[in-house]
């Protein structure tokens, strides 16, 4: 199988996908910031867990979005 590289890609296929990362980032930069400013009591599950499934894994925007949706308690 032959390795293909950047400039092997299509203009369509480069944008595509620094949009992916673009947006990949965005949500783990989010997700960081609030899980930083949330008390503990508020999360389901372990500040240190959260913070590092956020950071390193390669989720492509899912462990964020996992973060949003499930493990913040409710406010209020």
């Amino acid at each position: 199988m032959a390795v293909r590289r950047w400039s092997d890609l299509s203009g369509r296929n480069r944008r595509l996908i620094a949009i992916l990362v673009l947006l990949d980032s965005v949500l783990k930069a989010a997700a960081l910031v609030d899980l930083r400013r949330r008390d503990v009591q508020e999360l389901r599950g372990s500040k240190k867990v959260w913070g590092l499934a956020i950071t390193f894994s390669n989720s492509a925007g899912l462990v964020p979005l996992i973060y949003f949706t499930l493990g913040r308690k409710k406010r209020g």
